[in-house]
């Protein structure tokens, strides 16, 4: 298992090659840990995502980078819940714009992850809706010394009419967190990073570790 190298930090793998998923949560972790990518040790394939929930595909994820590099690792998936969708789009959050859809058509959408095309089906989804109440939900799967712990976090807010700031990805531009008049882009990475869904569910894995 390898989880140390002589002195120096425990090492976990995040199962993720998003450089600003990155970011956040070795922000959060600081230098607790040493916090490898899929890229860092050496996976290139394209993980599993097959389930309907958001735990389901976090541990199918952290499963995979365990069972075939032997590193103990944590994968997390979040979805953005919009009470007015039912609360979609979901697991389907990141490629929302690309599933198909009688009652909308984007032919402009580019591959999965295409943050402008799933806020602009989105915006297009919710428009004329008075309920615009949403939240984030992340769910992080952890794999450690053989066995499986899960840790969520989540974040209540509201869908704005339109796109506010530049910083952030995904739908930070269009999501105002609960007690704030500032979407996420325009908050920054600094009071994002402590009060985010992703935020939540890191520490509780943080505080995890550390005991």
């Amino acid at each position: 298992m390898k989880t140390k190298v002589k002195n120096q930090k425990p090492i976990l793998v995040f199962a993720t090659n998003s450089k600003n998923k990155l970011a956040e949560v070795r922000s959060i972790l600081g230098d607790r840990f040493e916090i490898r990518s899929l890229k860092e040790v050496g996976c290139n394939a394209e993980l599993p995502e097959t389930h309907d929930t958001l735990e389901e595909n976090a541990l199918e994820k952290a499963r995979y980078v365990n069972k075939y590099y032997g590193f103990d690792c944590f994968a997390d998936d979040t979805g953005l819940e919009v009470d007015a969708l039912d609360g979609a789009p979901g697991v389907y959050s990141a490629r929302y714009a690309n599933i198909e859809d009688a009652d909308y058509n984007d032919p402009l959408v580019g591959a999965d992850h295409d943050s402008e095309a799933n806020m602009r089906k989105l915006l297009h989804k919710l428009d004329g809706k008075e309920n615009r109440k949403a939240r984030f939900r992340t769910s992080i799967a952890l794999i450690y010394k053989g066995k499986e712990y899960f840790f969520d976090g989540i974040i209540n807010g509201s869908i704005l009419t339109e796109k506010h700031g530049t910083e952030g990805f995904g739908y930070d531009p269009v999501f105002r967190p609960e007690g704030y008049d500032k979407s996420f882009a325009e908050l920054g990475g600094d009071i994002k990073n402590r009060i985010s869904h992703r935020a939540l569910a890191t520490e509780k894995l943080a505080g995890f570790l550390l005991k």
